[in-house]
C-alpha cells in the first residue's frame, strides 16, 4: 500500500453520505494498544543503539497514557538519532494516527511494517488504519497477514470479516466470523461484526438479537450501542434508537465514532419528529473526523443560521448524492427571498443537473461542482468560479435546513419545485400518445448505489407483480442501469411489457429524464434520484417507503413534495401487502386517467 493508493487527482463522484446510515462492524483492537506497547517495551533489550532507549520508553510511556502529542514527540525524537528505528516508526504511526493525520501515519506504518516484519501488531494497525480510510482491498491483506501469523486471533477474523463485508461479500465473510464465534463465543466483537452481516440483509429482528447478545457480554460496547440503535430505527422505532443511541454516545472516545454517533442521532431525532434538532446534529457530517465525509475547498467565511443576507451574494454548495442535491434545493426560494433584489445567489451543483436548476432559476448563476479524493478524504471545489473574492458567504446545501425547515410546516405546499424543458415535455409527450392512450405509469424499483447494502431498501422485483399485473395503463421504464433481466422476467411471467425509451441515457440525461418524467401520468417507486427530480418537477407520485425513513421527519407523509403519496409496509421488509397496497392505488389511478385528464 503507497501514498498514492489513498490520493486520487481526478474528481471522482460522491454518493449519499447519510441519506444511509450505515452500521459500524467495528474493527477490534486499538492502534497501539496496550498490549502492543508492552510487547514493544519488553523487546527494548534486544536494541543495540542504547542512545535511543530512553527515548522511546518515554514515547511509550506517553501512549500508554493517551498523550499522543507527547508520544509523538519522542519518537521524533528517536528518529532524528536513528532514522532506521522500526519502533521509533511504529511509536509515530501510532501518534499520528490518534491525532488524526491518517495520511504521515500510513506511511510510518509502512516504514515500520519493513523494518519490523515480524512484529504482528505493525500489520493488524497499518490494515485498521487503511480500513478506516476506506481502501479496503488493501486492508484484506494486510489483515490476511496477521491472521496467518495468529490463527487464534479472534480481533483477526473479526477484522478481515470486516473488510471483506465491505466488499460485498457478505457469505465469505460469515465463513469466517462463524468459527471464530465458536472458538470464543464470549467476544463480544465477534457478535456485534455478525449482526451486521444479518443486518446488510435485512434481517433487523435477528440482527437486534446479535447486538443484544453483544451489549450482554459488554454492556459498555459502544458500537453495538450504536448499531442496535440503527436496528431499531430500520424498524420504525425512533425513540427506541435515540435512547440506544444515547447510550453509545455515553461511552464512545474517539471523535470519529462519536461524529459517526452524532450523525446517526441527527437522523433519529428527524425520524422522531424533531426536525429543527436533528438539523442542527446533521453538521456532524462535516467534522474533520467524520470518515468518509467531505471538505469544501472554499477560502470564504462560512454562513451560520442566523447571518444577515440581505444584500450578501451567497455560495451554495450541492453535496451528497444527485437526490439529495434535489431534496434539499427545497430551500433555494426561501434563500433568495432572504437575499433580497441586491443579493446574488451562487449555485454549485452535480453537473448533470446544472441545466435542471438553471432553468428553474435563471437569475442566479448556476455551475458545477467537482469532488477529489486527497489525503483519505473527500474535497469539493467549484472550479467554475474563477474568482471567489465577490462570494460574501458560503454554505453547503443541507446546512440551510437548520434555518429554513425546523417543522413540518416550514415546508412549502409548492408542487413544482423544478421545472423540465417544456419543448422536451411535449417531445416525450408525443412519443408516449404513439405508444396507447391509457395512463403513463413511470416505474422506479431500485439504486443504482450497490454499497452499503443499499438494496435491503428495496423490494425484490417479483414482489412487483400485482401492480404489473394492473390493467387499464402503460407502464414504462423510467430506471436507469442495467435492467434487461427484470424486464425480460415481467414479460415472461406476467405478459406485461415495461416500455423502455430510445434515445435517452437513463442515468446520464438528468434535464431530459427530467421532461421524461414530466410526461407521466404518474410515477411509482423507491426514492432514489429520478424518483426525486419527478417529484421536485411536479409530477404525481408514489413513493414506496421504510418503516424507520428519516426523510419523512416524523411523519407518514413526504414533506418535501406536497403531491407525492407514501405507502409504507407493515413492517421493515414485508413487501407483500405494500406493494398490493401500491397496486390497488394504480389500478383505481389507471381507471381514473387518460391523457394526464380525469376521464369523464
Amino acid at each position: 500500500m503507497s501514498r498514492k493508493a489513498a490520493s486520487h487527482a481526478d474528481p471522482i463522484p460522491v454518493a449519499a453520505a447519510a441519506s444511509q446510515i450505515r452500521l459500524s462492524s467495528g474493527m477490534s483492537g486499538q492502534s497501539g494498544s496496550r498490549n502492543a506497547l508492552a510487547e514493544l517495551n519488553a523487546a527494548m533489550a534486544e536494541i543495540r543503539e542504547f542512545a535511543i532507549q530512553p527515548m522511546l520508553q518515554q514515547a511509550i510511556i506517553a501512549l500508554q497514557a493517551d498523550d499522543y502529542r507527547t508520544g509523538g514527540e519522542w519518537a521524533l525524537k528517536a528518529l532524528n538519532k536513528d532514522e532506521r528505528s522500526g519502533p521509533a516508526w511504529y511509536l509515530l504511526a501510532v501518534a499520528r494516527e490518534r491525532a488524526g493525520d491518517f495520511v504521515s501515519s500510513i506511511s510510518a506504518y509502512e516504514a515500520a511494517l519493513k523494518l519490523l516484519p515480524d512484529h504482528n501488531e505493525v500489520a493488524n494497525d497499518l490494515g485498521r488504519l487503511a480500513y478506516r480510510m476506506g481502501m479496503t482491498i488493501q486492508a484484506e491483506k494486510l489483515f490476511r497477514l496477521f491472521l496467518s501469523r495468529n490463527p487464534d486471533s479472534a480481533e483477526g477474523a473479526n477484522n478481515l470479516s470486516c473488510a471483506i463485508r465491505d466488499q460485498d461479500r457478505a457469505n465469505e465473510a460469515i465463513s469466517i466470523l462463524r468459527p471464530a464465534i465458536m472458538k470464543t463465543p464470549d467476544n463480544a466483537m465477534l457478535w456485534n461484526s455478525m449482526g451486521t452481516l444479518v443486518a446488510d440483509q435485512g434481517d433487523f429482528p435477528t440482527a437486534e438479537i446479535f447486538f443484544t447478545e453483544a451489549l450482554r457480554l459488554d454492556p459498555k460496547f459502544p458500537k453495538a450501542q450504536y448499531n442496535l440503535a440503527n436496528t431499531l430505527l430500520s424498524q420504525g422505532d425512533a425513540q427506541a434508537a435515540l435512547t440506544a443511541c444515547d447510550r453509545a454516545l455515553d461511552v464512545a472516545i474517539a471523535e470519529d465514532d462519536r461524529q459517526m454517533m452524532t450523525l446517526a442521532r441527527s437522523t433519529m431525532l428527524m425520524a422522531a419528529g424533531r426536525i429543527g434538532e436533528g438539523w442542527d446534529q446533521y453538521e456532524a457530517r462535516l467534522h474533520p473526523q467524520f470518515v468518509g465525509g467531505t471538505s469544501f475547498a472554499i477560502d470564504r467565511p462560512r454562513w451560520t443560521p442566523g447571518d444577515d443576507l440581505r444584500g450578501k451574494s451567497l455560495l451554495v454548495i450541492g453535496e451528497q448524492g444527485l437526490g439529495d442535491e434535489v431534496l434539499f434545493a427545497n430551500t433555494l426560494p426561501d434563500v433568495l427571498e432572504r437575499l433580497g433584489p441586491d443579493g446574488r445567489l451562487t449555485l454549485a451543483v452535480e453537473p448533470r443537473l446544472v441545466p435542471l436548476f438553471q432553468r428553474r432559476f435563471p437569475h442566479v448563476t448556476v455551475g458545477p461542482h467537482a469532488t477529489y479524493a486527497h489525503a483519505g478524504r473527500f474535497i469539493r471545489v467549484t472550479p467554475f468560479l474563477a474568482d471567489a473574492d465577490g462570494i460574501d458567504l458560503w454554505t453547503p446545501i443541507a446546512s440551510l435546513l437548520r434555518e429554513f425547515r425546523r417543522a413540518p410546516a416550514d415546508f412549502p405546499s409548492l408542487e413544482q419545485q423544478l421545472v423540465a424543458d417544456p419543448s422536451r415535455v411535449e417531445h416525450w409527450r408525443g412519443v408516449l400518445a404513439t405508444l396507447s392512450d391509457q395512463p403513463k405509469i413511470g416505474l422506479l424499483w431500485k439504486s443504482a448505489i450497490k454499497k452499503d447494502s443499499r438494496s435491503r431498501y428495496y423490494s425484490p422485483f417479483e414482489t412487483w407483480a400485482p401492480i404489473l399485473r394492473q390493467k387499464g395503463a402503460t407502464f414504462v421504464n423510467l430506471q436507469y442501469d442495467d435492467c434487461a433481466e427484470e424486464i425480460a422476467y415481467a414479460k415472461r411471467e406476467f405478459g406485461v411489457e415495461i416500455w423502455t425509451p430510445t434515445g435517452i441515457d437513463l442515468k446520464q440525461d438528468l434535464d431530459d429524464i427530467a421532461a421524461l418524467s414530466s410526461a407521466m401520468d404518474l410515477v411509482v417507486g423507491f426514492s432514489n434520484a429520478t424518483l426525486n427530480i419527478a417529484a421536485a418537477c411536479g409530477v404525481p407520485t408514489f413513493l414506496i417507503s421504510t418503516p424507520g425513513a428519516w426523510t419523512r421527519l416524523g411523519t407518514e407523509r413526504y414533506p418535501w413534495y406536497p403531491q407525492a403519496r407514501v405507502f409504507l409496509p407493515p413492517a421493515f421488509a414485508q413487501w407483500e401487502p405494500v406493494m398490493a397496497e401500491v397496486a390497488d392505488a394504480v389500478g383505481a389511478y389507471a381507471a381514473f386517467v387518460t391523457d394526464g385528464k380525469p376521464r369523464i
